[in-house]
């Protein structure tokens, strides 16, 4: 069985031994969480039993495509036809925070875009 202190330590050697870097912004680059229960088997799915599984959710480049293609497409139509706006503002939130919401957006688009253009030119 995998403790949390042995997950954690390991996490950490990895971090301090270079195979991996973090932006800025994410300082600890981890979030470990460990479950008990093993994996529910339902009658007639293709996978095999077992006694543990692993889950890994990871941020890379790729994710940039939603920002760009999808969130920030999406935002942009539905705002121009002020779809919802008036429910968020009935609940208490300010128009301009939508000009703020779609400018971190922009910006997060850039952060990632900026990571993609860096990346690219360290494989040369």
């Amino acid at each position: 069985d995998v403790r949390s202190k042995e997950a954690n330590q390991v996490a950490q050697w990895i971090k301090a031994n270079n195979k991996v870097t973090f932006v800025d912004w994410c300082p600890t680059g981890f979030k470990i969480g460990l479950n008990d229960e093993p994996p529910v088997r339902i009658d007639g799915d293709d996978i095999a039993d077992s006694p543990r599984n692993v889950v890994m959710i990871a941020n890379n480049v790729a994710v940039s495509r939603v920002f760009s293609q999808r969130l920030v497409a999406k935002f942009d139509l539905m705002y121009s036809q002020r779809a919802f706006v008036h429910w968020y503002v009935g609940e208490g939130m300010e128009e301009g925070e939508f000009s703020e919401a779609r400018e971190d957006l922009g910006f997060l688009e850039k952060d990632y875009l900026d990571v993609l253009s860096e990346g690219s030119g360290d494989e040369e």
